[in-house]
C-alpha cells in the first residue's frame, strides 16, 4: 500500500504542479498583452528641447485689398501652350517694298510688304492678304502644301482654290499654267 500511496502521492504533486506553471504562464501571458495594448495605443512623446523650437512669427492684421499678384514659376520641365493657331501660306509673288523696318512694333493689319500687283497670283485673282486654305479639295497648312497640291495633273486646267479673305472663306477659280524658268543675269 505504501507504493500505491506514493504513486497517488507523486501524481497529486505533478498534477499541483502543472496547475502552478500553467497559472504562472496565463497570469504572465495576460500581463504582458495589457502591458503590450497600453504601449502601441498611446504614441510616444517626443521631447523637444527649447532650443529647437521654431522661432515665433509677428502676426500683422492688414485691410483686404483687390488687384493682381504676379506668379512666377520656376523649374525644369516642357511648357505647353494654352492655345495654338496654324499659320497658313498666303499668296506670294514678286515683293516690291518692304513696309516696315527691323525691330519696329506692328500691329494687325500693318502692311508689311508690297506684292507685285502685276504679278501670277494677281493674275489668277488673288488679293494681298488673301490666305490659301485649300486646293481643288487638298488641304494647304504651308507653302509645301500648296506646291505639292500643283503637281503635273492640275497644270492647265481650272481649279478651285478656296481663300480666306477678310475673314470670310471664299472659292477663287484658278488656271494654273507652267512657269517659264527665268533668264539669268550675269
Amino acid at each position: 500500500m505504501s507504493t500505491f500511496a506514493s504513486n497517488q502521492n507523486r501524481e497529486g504533486v505533478l498534477i499541483r504542479l502543472r496547475t502552478v506553471l500553467a497559472s504562472l504562464l496565463l497570469v504572465a501571458a495576460v500581463i504582458g498583452g495589457g502591458a503590450y495594448a497600453l504601449t502601441s495605443a498611446q504614441p510616444k512623446a517626443q521631447a523637444v528641447p527649447a532650443s529647437a523650437s521654431a522661432p515665433s512669427v509677428p502676426v500683422v492684421a492688414e485691410p483686404v485689398k483687390s488687384g493682381e499678384v504676379p506668379i512666377y514659376l520656376r523649374g525644369i520641365g516642357t511648357v505647353q501652350a494654352y492655345n495654338t493657331d496654324t499659320i497658313r501660306a498666303q499668296v506670294q509673288g514678286q515683293i516690291t517694298q518692304i513696309a516696315f523696318k527691323e525691330g519696329q512694333t506692328v500691329h494687325a493689319g500693318d502692311l508689311l510688304a508690297q506684292i507685285d500687283p502685276e504679278g501670277p497670283a494677281a493674275q489668277a485673282g488673288l488679293l494681298p492678304g488673301d490666305v490659301v486654305v485649300r486646293l481643288d479639295g487638298v488641304e494647304v497648312n504651308g507653302v509645301d502644301d500648296l506646291i505639292r497640291a500643283l503637281d503635273r495633273d492640275r497644270i492647265d486646267r481650272t481649279l478651285e482654290m478656296d481663300v480666306l479673305r477678310m475673314g470670310r472663306l471664299r472659292t477663287v477659280d484658278i488656271h494654273p499654267i507652267e512657269r517659264k524658268p527665268a533668264a539669268r543675269r550675269n
